[in-house]
């Protein structure tokens, strides 16, 4: 990683780390899962408010974690917002690949969103970090993918 890359890397870790995005539990979301990350504590919980379409309305997260993961958390749920579910998993895909492979194909779909996403790419440099960069990510394709919340009303 370039130092310009490093640098930059650490001021949005830092900024999304103290002052995370859309951290909360939205009473509306229908969607929901518990990510957690045993080797190092991480613990987030994803919210996820998905219409009849398919279409993320809104995402959110609470819990605990490293600065890295919930860095990862507060940048994701801004990025899925306004997202179809299917775009989502593409999109997963292509964050994963870039966190975990030396030179991975990337796709101009999402180019912006990309964009912000690379300064994570540099925990490919350190294997035990990619799941902490990377559990937000699972854990609202575990959400969206998996039942959604009934009321107990």
């Amino acid at each position: 990683m370039d130092d310009e890359l490093r640098e930059l890397y650490q001021e949005v870790i830092l900024d999304h780390g103290k002052n995370p995005r859309n951290f909360r539990a939205p009473e509306d979301a229908n969607y929901e899962s518990l990510g957690h990350n045993p080797l190092c504590g991480d613990r987030i919980k994803v919210f996820a408010k998905v219409n009849a379409d398919g279409l993320i309305e809104d995402a959110a997260f609470d819990g605990r974690g490293c600065a890295i993961s919930v860095a990862s958390a507060s940048m994701m749920t801004d990025i899925v917002k306004g997202k179809t579910v299917d775009q989502v998993d593409r999109l997963f895909a292509t964050f994963h690949d870039m966190c975990t492979l030396e030179d991975p194909e990337i796709s101009d779909e999402f180019s912006d969103d990309i964009d912000k996403l690379k300064v994570l790419s540099g925990v490919r440099q350190f294997p035990m970090r990619v799941k902490c960069a990377t559990l937000a990510w699972h854990t609202i394709n575990a959400a969206v993918h998996g039942e959604e919340i009934t009321s107990t009303e």
